[in-house]
């Protein structure tokens, strides 16, 4: 029998007059990666914002591992992983200081955070800089950082948002190899991303938000059949209705080419 790891039960959220999601249904499994997909403005952020527990103001249910998020008592956070697509790291600190410091936070006694950030930086390249502060690191480096830091507590759901933003070929590679590996390893990824390829290629499961609902739902190969397309972006364009991109692309080259 599957193992349902997170309930959402007629999930809605207003702001204001303006309807951010409607009425949202959708039960998660232990062990799968969720490709969470919209355009902007679809409510993917705030949906993933109140399964983190960083937005309260909801009608519906929201259940993580059987139990409501919204009980005072629930330590679910404990049990989660977090990488935002902007985030602000301490950059007055050193990789070790503020890896050590995120490990505590999870109650993880500093010897083993310490043990563990080294090695995972050493095996993401950057072991190097584990002394240096962050302000002196590259996009890239800061993005690995980042990743450790959501893994370093071994959480149980993990929230990836553009998770490969800033990284080289290489890294690329490696980090889509550990998420293979995490799922696995029964864990549970919600993965938001606007590069459909990558999306296609590492999700079991798509889930498509437009205007606060979802509009599509199930593994590539039967949404790409129920839309008779042959990529996730012909299905993604098709489904939001956007179809101007080849339009725009001529009048700005065109634009470019005005003597």
């Amino acid at each position: 029998m599957e193992d349902k790891v997170i309930e959402i039960n007629s999930l809605k959220v207003n702001y204001g007059e303006k309807k951010v999601l409607k009425n949202i249904n959708l039960d998660v499994y232990r062990g799968s990666i969720i490709g969470y997909i919209g355009p902007n403005g679809a409510g993917k952020s705030t949906t993933i914002k109140i399964l983190l527990g960083l937005n309260d103001d909801y009608s519906g249910e929201v259940k993580i591992f059987g139990k409501d998020i919204r009980d005072e008592n629930y330590d679910f956070k404990s049990k989660i992983g977090y990488v935002p697509e902007v985030a602000k790291l301490y950059e007055n600190l050193t990789a070790r200081e503020y890896l050590t410091f995120i490990g505590q936070l999870y109650n993880m006694p500093y010897d083993k955070c310490d043990k563990k950030a080294q090695a995972l930086m050493e095996i993401l390249g950057i072991g190097q800089a584990y002394d240096t502060r962050l302000s002196s690191f590259s996009k890239g480096m800061k993005q690995k950082v980042l990743i450790i830091s959501a893994l370093i507590h071994n959480p149980e759901i993990l929230f990836l948002d553009e998770p490969l933003s800033g990284l080289d070929a290489n890294s690329v590679l490696v980090i889509k190899e550990i998420i293979s590996k995490l799922r696995d390893d029964n864990k549970t990824i919600f993965y938001s991303s606007h590069i459909m390829e990558v999306v296609e290629k590492i999700s079991d499961r798509i889930v498509l938000l437009k205007d606060g609902k979802i509009i599509a739902d199930g593994d590539f190969e039967e949404i790409k059949k129920l839309n008779r397309k042959s990529s996730l972006e012909e299905v993604f364009n098709e489904l939001t209705g956007f179809e101007d991109h080849l339009s725009l692309a001529e009048k700005f080259v065109e634009i470019i080419n005005e003597v």
